[in-house]
């Protein structure tokens, strides 16, 4: 998958520009990861922020609208294509750092741009 693919959601994935999926919970391909923190859906850089607290107390992860498999607004649900460990050992998503910055983005797409592990 090319870089700037990565941070397009997907076609068929139910997702509609300009929803709040915050609050949303996550639902990774073995189970439930934790809830969307934050998203966003601007033009190459369409990501969510799960808070998987849950499992790493007050931990953050991005991940890029690519990896949303499915959208479900009626049980509020993000469905993604990775597994919870896959998530669990993603770059930490830094508060203080600027996501609209090509650097900084750039390492989520290395991370989420290998093929499926």
């Amino acid at each position: 998958m090319a870089n700037e693919e990565i941070w397009g959601y997907p076609t068929g994935s139910g997702y509609e520009t300009g929803s709040d999926l915050v609050g949303f919970k996550v639902e990774a391909t073995d189970g439930d990861i934790g809830k969307v923190d934050e998203h966003t859906d601007e033009a190459g850089t369409g990501y969510i922020v799960v808070d998987i607290g849950v499992w790493i107390f007050g931990r953050h992860v991005l991940l890029p609208a690519s990896v949303i498999r499915r959208v479900d607004r009626d049980g509020e649900t993000v469905y993604v294509d990775r597994t919870k460990d896959q998530i669990k050992h993603a770059p930490e998503f830094e508060r203080t750092k600027q996501p609209r910055d090509t650097g900084y983005l750039e390492q989520f797409a290395q991370y989420y741009g290998m093929p499926h592990m």
